[in-house]
């Protein structure tokens, strides 16, 4: 296991000492800022619209967006992304509409998953970007099992899996990690330790010192890095890419980071967080350090800046308006895609549901 803590800048966005940043072009970094903070505005619009029961439900990743953009940039297009819920910074890097997602969060019509899943669960496979599933950990084995399929036919393909600090406690994370040390699959385990599973903190679910050290017992790399500073997420996730492409199996990371709101918009931190704790994490917001690191840099500026915010507020809106507009999916979606021809018994009730529907109508035009 590495040890020490990796990190680049320091919270007011400078380099710290002895340390050299990595060498990406200021396209990408300007590109890496945008989605950050197109990410913080989606999650703040989307609570929003939760709140005003447009939608039912919603888990922003206020605090967390550098562990997950960072993490996302360091892979290939034809690698996969296996989510928890949080991760929607890595789908807009890979190119998720966000039109696509706001008709996901109303299940409407022109959601690809046909409003069958909750909100907040999007997937594409043209992405390469997996089903998002609640039940915590679950998704772990999952990338196992596609890093293993990539080692056996030879193929470099990497799969990056994301979970929180909660998960580390569940069967599937130890089943999972080792299975990808016995048999060195192209897997990379990207822990979001945030602090709080749920309401439980993470000293009262662990007695591990770290997260990443856990790796050690199923003799893999681990990585403790500061999930606030994209440019060292970046950084060993790179690494930890190249290894598994290297054949060399898989690596656990530790993205240190902070929620910085509710676990979802079902829960109220108040209740549980002291907000002391909050206002010093707050300190190291991962946006507004990268955002100085650039102005430093000279790439960036407050009126750049206040431009772009414009431009995302606007581009949310026209998603948002033109996809509530959409109506629900037709009744016939409860029926497609169960097996591949409808047996009779499925034709049955959707004759029967046609026909309660129809009965409605009726009595409500008398």
């Amino acid at each position: 296991m590495s040890e020490g803590l990796v990190g680049f800048l320091d919270p007011e966005g400078k380099v710290l000492k002895g340390q050299k940043v990595p060498s990406l072009n200021r396209k990408d970094l300007l590109r890496l800022y945008r989605v950050m903070l197109l990410n913080r505005r989606v999650d703040e619009r989307m609570i929003t619209l939760q709140r005003q029961g447009r939608i039912g439900f919603y888990v922003g990743s206020m605090g967390e967006e550098a562990a997950i953009i960072g993490s996302a940039f360091a892979l290939k297009p034809k690698d996969w992304i296996i989510p928890c819920y949080r991760e929607l910074g890595a789908a807009l890097l890979r190119g998720f509409p966000l039109f696509d997602l706001c008709c996901q969060l109303f299940g409407n019509e022109q959601d690809a998953i046909k409003g069958r899943q909750m909100p907040n669960h999007y997937a594409s496979r043209k992405l390469r970007f997996g089903s998002i599933s609640s039940p915590v950990g679950n998704q772990i084995p999952h990338a196992t099992g596609i890093g293993l399929a990539a080692r056996l036919t030879g193929s470099k393909d990497v799969a990056l899996v994301y979970f929180g600090d909660g998960a580390t406690s569940e069967g599937d994370f130890h089943v999972a990690l080792n299975f990808a040390g016995v048999y060195k699959t192209s897997t990379i385990f990207l822990c979001r330790n945030n602090q709080w599973a749920i309401s439980v903190p993470r000293q009262f679910q662990t007695a591990s010192r770290t997260l990443a050290e856990k790796a050690t017992a199923y003799n893999i790399e681990g990585v403790e890095v500061d999930g606030n500073d994209i440019l060292a997420v970046y950084s060993v996730t790179r690494e930890a890419v190249d290894r598994a492409r290297r054949g060399e199996g898989a690596t656990l990371i530790e993205a240190v980071t902070y929620r910085q709101g509710g676990h979802s918009t079902s829960d109220d931190p108040r209740v549980y967080r002291d907000e002391k704790e909050v206002q010093e994490w707050l300190k190291k917001d991962p946006i507004s350090r990268f955002k100085s690191y650039l102005i430093n840099d000279g790439a960036w500026s407050e009126t750049k800046d206040a431009s772009l915010e414009e431009q995302i507020k606007d581009e949310i809106e026209v998603a948002l308006k033109k996809a509530e507009k959409i109506g629900p999916p037709c009744i016939d979606t409860m029926f497609e895609d169960v097996l591949d021809t409808v047996p009779w018994n499925l034709e049955e009730q959707r004759e029967e549901l046609r026909a309660s529907q129809e009965y409605e109508s009726v009595q409500q035009d008398r």
